[in-house]
């Protein structure tokens, strides 16, 4: 069905090509998941099939590409819509309509179907993927997840022969995914569709996957094989598989099952120890990815040698306490502030102006919120949320979607005023704030990181940040250098990848280290290596007094980072506690490991490693 004859693409002004030599052939009715580390040309090698690269994007595909016989180089997108569907990592960038059933009518319609089979698909589609109370919402109040289950339907509608999907499920909570998978199981099953899809989330799609093309390295050609094979040799993997290398498991588990059936001597290993929460723990990558800090660690290359330590996190200044107001300095033709644009929220930076020498006897905490409500768009997202995070703490808000998460982050930075109660950033009310003086308490990290990069290079992005935060040039630089390695100085910020924007806009953001930060989705995009590195810099910032609140689907992520885990529902909080204590009693938000070792309480395979040293 989808046939790679010796391909090789290369963008306009680069030198090296993002895929070379990649012959590949997958079968109809077949689900294969493309794996590999961020930046290596996975969304390069999707979008070639569905005629996007190099109609849509420039650049110069050498060999050939062919769907169903149609060969890509001769057959432009819109003739290839009838036999592929494809949905990128952005779903913002797909929408031409303005609310739910019209998305999923819009392709149908394109294509000159009846009006009559127009309705039956867009029925079941909002049945299949839940989104029969939204078919008359406006797209633009939806959550990103809630616009991700969208994107995929507005795909399905058209019955297309071959599904490419970027991340599909990265902006989606735990239960929606699987019920996501789900349906294209069925359709792989049923009908025959064959499915390529890439993702980070391994832990997700794994075990779905019929087979695994690894893209191991930038440039390097695929390896296609079973996922236990695959998986043996991959410098990617989940959580399932890290426990299986470490107990040496063979062949390897890929789902939770199967490592379940053979981890009994492993808790007889464990009982009677208790799980480590130092925080210089963190998951050991793949060979050449980050250093495991376990010195003969057989998964780090070499038995016998030790392991250089992690690098350490950038030098980081104690949080100074918000002094009183002051006048702020003249606007410059460099200040970034916080603003709005009509059709969508636009986040902007500005340079914080200069602290006073007054500190107050009692600083107020990073972040609070006392009985908070807001309702919008005639939808009551939050509901009496109260909320306390103290210097240095890490909470993970969590929750389905369009739960309230990011509307609670956005009430923190003064872009969402609440229609009840109070919100309080180190004594300031956010919507009542000057941008200047919000800039120097808060920093928001946005689920599209666009909306916080705006120069034409990654170099003249950094150079922004470091002048805006009055930091060492170069700070930010060495941050996205830290994060994830290769992203060079004269890319446009729109050509990154997903998880290279993220980077960059963490990066942007992590430079003027404000005393609290907000990430919404900040794992989207990111491979393991790179969520490591993350983990270890925030870490580093929470151990120096800054406060943290991340609003995450990544159940992975909250069980490696966060002290404290609050669950939302309909915009109410109903569980707010430590990690381990809210995550195990949860079936959807536990992490693998947790429900591997069950009843035993851990939540990581650092924490299981550093137990049996």
């Amino acid at each position: 069905m989808i046939r790679f004859e010796n391909v090789s693409v290369t963008y306009d002004g680069v030198a090296e090509p993002a895929v070379a030599g990649v012959d590949l052939e997958i079968a109809e009715g077949e689900l294969v998941l493309l794996a590999g580390p961020s930046g290596v040309g996975k969304s390069t090698l999707l979008g070639a099939v569905g005629g996007l690269v190099p109609h849509f994007t420039g650049g110069v595909l050498r060999g050939r590409v062919t769907v169903a016989g149609r060969d890509t180089r001769t057959h432009r997108p819109r003739e290839l819509a009838d036999v592929v569907g494809t949905v990128g990592q952005d779903p913002l960038s797909h929408f031409v309509t303005d609310t739910v059933e019209e998305e999923l009518a819009y392709g149908m319609e394109s294509l000159g179907l009846s009006p009559e089979v127009m309705r039956r698909r867009v029925e079941e589609t909002l049945d299949l993927l839940g989104l029969a109370g939204l078919r008359d919402r406006p797209i633009a109040t939806l959550s990103g997840g809630q616009q991700q289950r969208v994107a995929i339907g507005s795909v399905l509608t058209p019955h297309p022969r071959v599904l490419v999907l970027d991340e599909p499920t990265s902006a989606l909570d735990p239960a929606a995914a699987e019920e996501v998978l789900a349906v294209l199981l069925r359709l792989v099953h049923d009908l025959g569709t064959t499915v390529l899809l890439a993702e980070h989330r391994l832990e997700r799609v794994l075990q779905y996957a019929d087979q695994v093309a690894l893209l191991p390295a930038p440039g390097a050609p695929p390896v296609l094989g079973a996922p236990a094979d695959v998986m043996a040799v991959s410098p990617v993997f989940p959580p399932v598989v890290d426990l299986g290398r470490l107990a040496h498991w063979s062949p390897l588990p890929l789902t939770v099952r199967d490592a379940r059936r053979r981890a009994a001597d492993l808790r007889e290993r464990l009982a009677g120890r208790e799980a480590s929460r130092d925080p210089g723990d963190a998951p050991c990558p793949a060979p050449g990815d980050a250093p495991c800090g376990a010195p003969g660690d057989e998964r780090c290359g070499s038995a016998a040698a030790p392991v250089p330590a992690p690098a350490p996190a950038p030098a980081l200044n104690p949080v100074p306490a918000p002094a009183p107001l002051v006048e702020p300095p003249a606007r410059t033709p460099s200040a970034r502030i916080w603003a709005r644009r009509p059709a969508r929220r636009r986040l902007r930076r500005v340079p914080p102006p200069p602290l006073s020498r007054a500190v107050p006897a009692a600083p107020a905490p990073p972040a609070e919120a006392r009985s908070v409500g807001v309702r919008r768009a005639g939808v009551q997202a939050l509901r009496g949320v109260d909320l306390t995070v103290a210097p240095g703490e890490t909470v993970a808000l969590m929750g389905r979607n369009g739960a309230g998460k990011s509307t609670l982050l956005n009430t923190f930075v003064g872009l969402v005023e609440p229609s009840a109660g109070t919100v309080r950033v180190s004594g300031a009310v956010p919507h009542r704030a000057s941008p200047r003086d919000l800039v120097r308490r808060v920093g928001l990290v946005p689920q599209e990181p666009r909306d916080l990069l705006y120069a034409d290079t990654v170099a003249a992005e950094c150079a922004a940040a470091d002048r805006d935060a009055r930091a060492e040039p170069g700070s930010c630089r060495a941050l996205v250098s830290e994060l994830l390695p290769g992203i060079a100085d004269g890319f446009h910020p729109r050509d990154l990848s997903e998880g290279q924007r993220l980077t960059l806009a963490l990066a942007v953001v992590l430079t003027a280290r404000p005393p609290l930060l907000l990430l919404d989705e900040p794992t989207r995009g990111l491979d393991y290596a790179a969520k490591a590195r993350l983990v270890a810099v925030l870490r580093g910032l929470a151990a120096a007094g800054h406060a943290i609140v991340l609003a995450t689907h990544d159940v992975e992520l909250a069980a490696e980072l966060a002290d404290r885990v609050v669950l939302l529902a309909e915009g109410e909080v109903i569980a707010d506690g430590p990690t381990a204590e809210v995550v195990v009693s949860s079936p959807s938000f536990a992490p693998q490991v947790t429900k591997i070792l069950a009843p035993q309480q851990w939540l990581t395979v650092a924490q299981v490693r550093e137990a049996l040293r």
